[in-house]
């Protein structure tokens, strides 16, 4: 006669690995992705927020600059045309960095200011994309006015860090870019878009799709800053003239090139449309 055996229950489904990595528990994940930031954002006090998007690459002065002499020092001597080509990048990193410095400034302007409308709710706390670049001078700026701020970070093949200028409770990470773009649009009301590439530029005409289409408020402000860059990089008045958007549209679009100005900028938007918190997000 066999030994009888013990039988032990399996996991329950909700902490079975393989399960919950499945195509069937896709939807659980994505529900995730939705109530994890939901829950922690009411917690934080979180009520609407001020996105800011921008290169990756965009490097710090200090550290554009030390690695432009560090470069000049190695090629001394040896300007074969790679390194000619190497030490036009380094040169441009520095022309460059002029943006990581301008976004962390305004940043910390707009934190600031912020702070003194109170913390219950936290009104237009900075948000970025929690990486380097742009969105960690933003995140920075955040902590150099003494307030919190938001990163929406991204699971990529090539593995991106979160920025260590965070706010811990209010670092989050996802998987699926959809989920991501909803926390950037569901919250925001003032987009700022610093010189980037094709990330950057994704997330913009999204934004500008949703309002275009009014799937979000066309209350909400889009400052493009750095004109001389994204005039030479997107011909915005072609798309009218060709008849591919309205003028209404095109006017969605504000420009600033500086600080100051665009600080009074959003302000005066968020002063004159957005004084008043609106709980009702977008459906």
């Amino acid at each position: 006669m066999s030994p009888r055996r013990k039988n032990h229950f399996g996991p329950v489904a909700h902490r079975d690995r393989e399960f919950m990595k499945s195509v069937t528990a896709r939807p659980l994940r994505i529900l995730a992705e939705y109530l994890d930031p939901l829950e922690r954002l009411r917690r934080a006090g979180v009520g609407d927020t001020i996105v800011i998007f921008g290169s990756a690459r965009i490097l710090p002065r200090e550290r554009a600059q030390k690695q432009l002499e560090q470069l000049r020092r190695r090629l001394k001597g040896r300007l074969t045309e790679k390194n000619r080509a190497r030490l036009r990048e380094a040169r441009n990193a520095v022309r460059m960095s002029r943006y990581y410095e301008e976004a962390r400034e305004l940043a910390r302007r707009i934190t600031e200011w912020s702070l003194t409308l109170g913390e219950e709710p936290r009104r237009f706390v900075i948000c970025s994309g929690g990486g380097p670049g742009i969105m960690e001078a933003a995140n920075c700026g955040a902590v150099d006015a003494g307030g919190k701020s938001i990163g929406l970070s991204i699971q990529l093949p090539h593995e991106q860090r979160p920025n260590r200028f965070i706010s811990p409770e209010l670092n989050f990470n996802f998987h699926y870019f959809f989920m991501r773009k909803l926390w950037f649009a569901s919250l925001a009301k003032a987009l700022i878009v610093f010189p980037g590439g094709f990330g950057t530029m994704d997330e913009l005409w999204e934004m500008l799709t949703l309002m275009q289409t009014e799937k979000l408020p066309r209350g909400h402000l889009i400052l493009i800053y750095g004109r001389k860059y994204w005039d030479d990089v997107l011909n915005w008045r072609a798309m009218v003239r060709w008849g591919a958007i309205r003028k209404s549209e095109y006017n969605l679009l504000q420009f600033s090139d500086n600080v100051d100005d665009a600080f009074r900028r959003v302000r005066t938007w968020l002063e004159t449309y957005h004084s008043k918190l609106n709980t009702d997000w977008p459906d």
